[in-house]
């Protein structure tokens, strides 16, 4: 079964004055036990997809289902099976950690002894054991942060939707967060992750879909999204090329002190032997995913959509 299937989806918000179009006939199917990574600038639609997607918000044209359930007409089945974290979602100031994991589980129906069992599990997992009897108050915005993520992964939710989930969090916590999303992956469960983190995407996601202005323009494997790409490779190389010299190869790029040259592999080879041959220092690798995001955007992820949705 299809964790998720979107097909024609469509959203338009409509104000005194204006309008904007969030959302534009998207497509899009997710597998299940998938790890998808909704990646786009902000205001490309990311957001209000994530909220039709958990029944938080009607589409304007199109269809949804999740786990089979249409999230309009079978909204409730959805809620029952889905967890989520929205980027704006705070926790309850006036309770620990393990107390906010307890209650959200015993609401979705488990049992005390397990609620218990499984908030310790997942303090534990996202190294907030120390913290797990501080109230949410007195806890720094990351902390909060990763016991909303303890929380819904301590759940029994097939499908988690996370949106910007590592927002303010150190390296060390990201790790964690990544941990943990690794291993509900490997127990079958869906992860649909929305960030602008470009690392984050390409080291957790085994699926990634690129939105732009609310149109999918990618979507699929790493690596069939890396094939369709013109430039595969990526050069970096300091002084000894001119601009012109490499623009012969490829895309030449000028990054401070050396050159980022996005290039096929024949052009790669030749690249790096005349590197070589003039004692140039040089790395050659695969395309990032931000490499890929450039070529297909047509835009660095750091430069702001003007019309946000989130703002609408």
């Amino acid at each position: 079964m299809e964790a998720l299937k979107a097909t024609g989806l469509s959203k338009r918000y409509v104000w005194s004055g204006g309008s904007n179009q969030a959302l534009k006939e998207v497509t899009l199917s997710v597998p299940t036990g998938s790890i998808l990574g909704l990646i786009g600038r902000n205001g490309a639609g990311k957001t209000t997809f994530l909220r039709i997607a958990s029944t938080s918000l009607l589409p304007t044209d199109g269809s949804m289902q999740i786990l089979g359930h249409d999230v309009v007409d079978d909204s409730v089945a959805v809620r029952e099976r889905i967890a989520v974290i929205p980027q704006e979602s705070r926790p309850f100031y006036w309770m620990n950690p393990r107390e906010l994991i307890y209650y959200f589980l015993t609401m979705r129906g488990h049992t005390k002894a397990d609620a218990r069992t499984r908030a310790d599990e997942a303090l534990a997992e996202l190294g907030l054991t120390e913290y797990a009897g501080t109230l949410v108050s007195r806890l720094s915005g990351g902390l909060r942060r990763r016991a909303m993520v303890a929380m819904v992964m301590a759940s029994d939710a097939e499908m988690v939707f996370l949106d910007e989930p590592t927002t303010g969090l150190d390296p060390l916590a990201r790790r964690s967060v990544w941990e943990a999303i690794r291993k509900a992956a490997k127990a079958n469960r869906t992860i649909f992750l929305t960030t602008h983190y470009l690392d984050e995407a390409d080291a957790l996601s085994n699926r990634i879909a690129i939105l732009e202005k609310g149109k999918l323009l990618a979507e699929g494997p790493r690596e069939a999204i890396t094939a369709k790409v013109k430039h595969p490779y990526r050069v970096v190389v300091s002084d000894g090329f001119s601009r012109s010299e490499l623009e012969r190869y490829g895309e030449p790029i000028w990054l401070e002190n050396r050159w980022l040259l996005l290039t096929g592999e024949r052009e790669a080879r030749e690249i790096s032997k005349m590197a070589l041959e003039r004692g140039a220092k040089l790395s050659l690798a695969p395309v990032s995913l931000e490499d890929i995001f450039m070529q297909i955007v047509g835009k660095d992820i750091s430069v702001d959509e003007a019309e946000a949705d989130e703002g609408a």
